[in-house]
């Protein structure tokens, strides 16, 4: 039987350095029950600072061990609201009780589907963070007898350890989720891989998209400020959802302008990432169309959209002030896809691509002609992209 201290030991040491929850929460069960603890479930749950998901956590049973993560929305759920969880981060204090003889209807439904799955007794107890935050866990069992004071203590004397192993993990992904979500993945992976001295820079060849919302300044001028947040927020989430399913980039949110990249590792694969961007800039205004019939069933007007894609050699890296940096990429290619984006509404078709991009994606796109760019010695030839007739 292990004891606490090896428990201690492992947690500590390889436990900590492995930084792999899963490992680290079966690794812990598995000892409890060796020391005579009948587990049946186990959930870990931290809580950490991220804009999109407020929590995640690790559960356990005999069959498997898998992580999940929770959103801000959850916690406005009856799944939140009068749970276990919800009692012990506001009393700040373990919750023993028994699952036996419910009443169906006052007790939470954790509680009642635990006892339906053969549950006899529930332990809900905190978890204490070196920066003083607070995190909960709760232990299941279906032992007739159910957890007695020791097998609670022994519980409690474990728990340090799992602190020890999990803090470290929760920091990281804590880390990495807000760098993503304010950085995008690219981005993301070069600070947290060291690369952010300041004016540090790559050169590399991409395919740059920019999106526009249309008429937005008339929007912001006459709309109550909920109804512009509104619209900003579905045309960025259709925005960033096409372009991350087609394996594309956000770097930056510019009022109501969108710019991303779709990297090209190779000469090889530039007509994908052209195709790739192309299919982005479609989805967009697939979405852009269901978007508008919900807002015209709310009575709210529709919205429109810009886009421009270009292809070539862009400068991608940190810019800024000592104490305040930024990634962004910069070059020739970025500028004709910002201005040939601007020519979108003067044309009269909301995607144009020049030729390097439209040349990868023939039956998406047709010829409008020769158009002067501001920054350009000659006239360059605009493709716009065929929209599908509903």
């Amino acid at each position: 039987m292990e004891s606490v201290a090896q428990l201690t030991n492992w947690m500590i040491t390889e436990g900590r350095q492995s930084g792999d929850p899963v490992k680290v929460v079966s690794h812990f069960c598995s000892s409890l029950i060796k020391a005579g603890v009948p587990l049946w479930r186990v959930n870990i749950g931290q809580r950490f600072a991220n804009p999109l998901l407020i929590a995640w956590g690790v559960v356990w049973t005999p069959d498997g061990t898998e992580s999940y993560d929770v959103t801000h929305e959850t916690m406005l759920t009856d799944g939140y609201v009068g749970s276990s969880f919800e009692y012990i981060l506001e009393h700040r204090k373990p919750l023993h009780k028994s699952l036996r003889q419910l009443d169906s209807k006052t007790e939470h439904s954790s509680y009642l589907d635990f006892a339906e799955q053969g549950g006899t007794d529930y332990y809900a107890t905190l978890l204490y963070y070196g920066d003083r935050s607070l995190h909960g866990c709760t232990f299941v069992t279906q032992a007739p007898e159910g957890f007695s004071p020791l097998h609670l203590k022994l519980i409690e004397d474990a728990l340090p350890a799992l602190s020890s192993a999990l803090e470290p993990v929760t920091m990281r992904k804590s880390s990495k989720g807000l760098l993503r979500t304010y950085l995008g993945d690219g981005p993301s992976d070069s600070v947290w891989n060291g690369r952010i001295k300041r004016g540090e820079r790559t050169t590399l060849e991409a395919v740059v998209m920019f999106s526009d919302l249309r008429g937005f300044t008339a929007l912001s001028d006459s709309a109550p400020e909920e109804e512009v947040f509104d619209a900003l927020s579905g045309y960025f989430d259709l925005v960033v959802q096409s372009v991350e399913e087609n394996e594309g980039d956000v770097l930056k949110f510019m009022g109501d302008g969108i710019l991303s990249i779709f990297t090209i590792a190779t000469q090889a694969d530039r007509a994908e990432r052209c195709r790739k961007a192309s299919y982005a800039a479609q989805s967009v205004l697939a979405g852009l169309t269901a978007l508008n019939c919900s807002r015209a069933e709310a009575g709210k007007p529709a919205l429109d959209v810009g886009i421009g894609i270009n292809a070539g050699q862009v400068s991608y890296g940190n810019i800024g002030s000592p104490g305040r940096l930024d990634f962004t990429v910069l070059g020739g290619a970025v500028n004709v896809a910002s201005r040939i984006e601007g020519l979108t509404k003067s044309i009269g078709r909301r995607v144009l691509a020049t030729s390097v991009v439209a040349g990868a994606s023939n039956d998406l796109f047709a010829s409008c002609g020769f158009h002067d760019i501001r920054g350009v010695a000659h006239p360059i030839e605009l493709f716009a992209l065929v929209e599908q007739k509903l």
